[in-house]
């Protein structure tokens, strides 16, 4: 998962490949509520990992619920009638799918609670819930802004006589989860008479409630339904474990690869785009973006659990759809709307109002930034695209914490002005789809040369290796270390047996071609193998020099160094980054500092270490090595013509790398850069 506080995408030309999804938040959530509410223990398959799931895990286990974590399988031994551990204080986030469910349980099962969030959960409705609840008798208080969190549940004496014998009344032009909250709680207390609900206005977001009511039979309650406005719970409910039970993968998320495949693959099958995980016959409303995405254009084929996705007319075709059945995916729409013809309407789209932001607002707001003109009502938006590839405009995306609006607006990097985009935030996508934008720049067709790279040559010690890595750290890059692939050459070489002289050149050569390395979290791996320490000893650097004078070996890494030139972008440190590796790189920076300043620098680290060390020497070897590479016929040290020279001698490591950044920010066409 991207952590930086922005995450710069390159203008992508195509996509093709196969994605993974990861399980459905909607259905993660209520699974393990009620798995926490059944008698019995239920392992849990394929759970989305998120921010969402994980405050549900953490109020499970506050309120005296058994969880056992292994990778995506939970096990979960369930309340089954027990009071649970009160008095206790839950905070929920921003998830609503956690949120307003447990209120209804709580108030239900007895005991005192406090339920909060983050600041914007307060200022997401609950009061239609809560009137429900109070409705049953139950003694609930708002400790802020009446309806809305945070709430106290003040059932310290237990639950309160409840009146069943009258329907509980709820709105449903709001949101779903109030209904879902409700249908989920009631079954706790209709075990002498059967309990009723009816809907007051319209219900919204009825596929939600579709998978509720699948779900809630899995655990041995059968809800009938008159017409979605009437629901009855049976007398005698009691939930009952399955046993175990399969987490479906997200449809909504679904949504953002369906519109990939119909805005960035080509009709050539084996340039579709392969979603896993969900299919046609979903029990999530989502699934009906499929629909959606056909009428603007897109060719969507599947099966009981994957869809595969061709661009079908091109450019797509404006819609006007009501989106009440599916209304997260219907972003998605918003994005697409951007690359049809002529105007796309969204309509029914009020409940967008109160999600994890004014999702109407928001999606106005960062669409007219890319060039759109965008017309917003109540409960509808209205989208025409910008009026040629001119009109587009390079956009920083501000995210509002919703991890929605940073998936959707990925797909403008599509656009056909070929101009990057900056999506703030990237990491508020942890909500329902942790590696996002690794499972979305993993489908991306772009030319290699394409891919930014930010140069950082410069001699021995000068600090280059620390403030690229930093530099590469704060953008979400890639980090190559190219004077680490000589000494990790070497290192795999007498591994296999194989002395480093001419005679052996070629069979060093052929390996170095496919060498599996990678840089992480300052350390360096060949494989597994952690060689980080292997490869800085005084013998490790002795071989280095030995193998960096065969040519052939040379011209093998120069290709395995190319290959470190991968999306969204790369940091390369070395000697000859900027003039021969990367002589196209829009950013080389030459690190330079004073032979006595590097010196010592060496000296405190070798010294730090338990090596014994004279500085002079060091400052001795160290002139010596610089006029060695400076002087030497192939990839001299040098600065490349263009690149800014950068006196780091009495530069602290993080005024070093703020002036990178500083220079890479100026030159990107985003008007408001941010920067953490």
């Amino acid at each position: 998962m991207f952590t930086t506080a922005f995450l710069d995408l390159p203008a992508l030309d195509a996509a093709a490949g196969e994605v993974l999804l990861p399980g459905s938040k909607s259905i993660s959530n209520r699974v393990l509520l009620l798995s926490a509410l059944s008698l019995g223990t239920t392992t849990v398959y394929d759970l989305l990992a998120s921010d969402d799931t994980r405050v549900m895990l953490d109020g499970l286990r506050q309120i005296g619920c058994e969880v056992e974590e292994s990778g995506s399988t939970v096990r979960i031994t369930g309340l089954g009638g027990r009071k649970p551990v009160s008095p206790c204080s839950l905070f929920m986030g921003n998830a609503g799918t956690a949120m307003r469910p447990l209120t209804a349980a709580l108030a239900l099962l007895g005991g005192e609670f406090e339920l909060s969030g983050v600041p914007r959960m307060h200022e997401r409705p609950i009061g239609d819930l809560v009137d429900a609840l109070r409705q049953l008798g139950c003694h609930i208080d708002y400790l802020g802004n009446p309806g809305y969190p945070p709430l106290r549940i003040a059932h310290s004496n237990g639950v309160p006589a409840l009146a069943l014998n009258q329907p509980i009344q709820v709105r449903g032009d709001v949101s779903s989860q109030f209904l879902t909250a409700l249908l989920m709680a009631l079954p706790l207390v209709a075990t002498q008479t059967a309990v009723h609900i009816e809907v007051v206005g319209e219900l919204i977001s009825k596929p939600y409630i579709a998978i509720t009511l699948q779900l809630l039979a899995r655990f041995g309650i059968q809800v009938h339904h008159d017409n979605w406005q009437r629901f009855t719970i049976p007398a005698g409910s009691q939930y009952q474990s399955p046993g175990s039970i399969y987490v479906e993968a997200d449809a909504s998320s679904a949504s953002y690869f369906i519109a990939l495949g119909a805005i960035a693959s080509s009709a050539e099958a084996s340039n579709s785009i392969k979603i896993q995980g969900v299919g046609l016959d979903s029990i999530q409303g989502d699934i009906r973006f499929v629909e959606a995405a056909q009428a603007m254009g897109a060719k969507v084929t599947g099966g009981p659990n994957w869809l595969e996705v061709q661009r079908g007319a091109w450019p797509l075709k404006a819609i006007d759809l009501d989106c009440n059945h599916i209304p997260d995916a219907a972003m998605t729409l918003a994005v697409m709307a951007l690359y049809a013809t002529g105007t796309t309407t969204l309509r029914n789209i009020a409940s967008w109002r109160v999600k994890e932001t004014d999702r109407i607002a928001a999606m106005a707001n960062e669409l007219r930034k890319l060039g759109a003109t965008v017309q917003e009502g109540a409960d509808y938006i209205q989208i025409t695209p910008p009026a040629s590839t001119e009109h587009w405009k390079a956009a920083s995306i501000h995210t509002y914490d919703d991890h929605r609006v940073a998936m959707c607006f990925s797909l403008a990097t599509f656009n056909p002005a070929q101009l990057p985009v900056r999506i703030e935030d990237p990491k508020c996508v942890a909500k329902t789809f942790p590696d996002y934008f690794e499972a979305f720049l993993g489908t991306a067709v772009l030319p290699a040369q394409r891919i930014p790279v930010i140069c950082i040559d410069g001699p021995t010690a000068s600090g280059k290796g620390t403030v690229a890595a930093e530099v590469a750290k704060r953008l979400g890059y890639h980090f190559l270390d190219s004077g680490a692939m000589y000494r990790i050459t070497a290192y795999a070489a007498l591994q296999a047996g194989l002395v480093i002289d001419a005679a052996h050149e070629t069979a060093i050569a052929q390996l170095a071609k496919s060498l599996p390395v990678r840089f992480d979290g300052g350390r360096v791996y060949l494989g597994n193998e952690d060689v980080t320490d292997a490869i800085r000893t005084e013998e490790a650097g002795m071989n280095a020099s030995r193998v960096s004078a065969l040519p052939s070996v040379r011209t093998a890494l120069v290709d395995l160094q190319h290959g470190f030139q991968r999306l969204p972008g790369l940091v390369a440190d070395g000697r000859d980054m900027g003039t021969v590796i990367f002589p196209d790189a829009p950013l080389k920076v030459f690190l330079t500092a004073s032979a006595a300043c590097r010196a010592e620098r060496r000296y405190k680290q070798l010294i730090s270490k338990g090596f014994q060390a004279n500085i002079e020497d060091l400052r001795a070897d160290l002139e010596a090595r610089d006029a060695r590479d400076s002087s030497r016929s192939v990839a001299p040290l040098k600065p490349a013509q263009d690149a800014l020279v950068l006196d780091n001698s009495t530069l602290t490591i993080e005024q070093a790398v703020n002036q990178v950044m500083n220079w890479w920010l100026e030159r990107q066409p985003f008007a408001a850069p941010a920067q953490g």
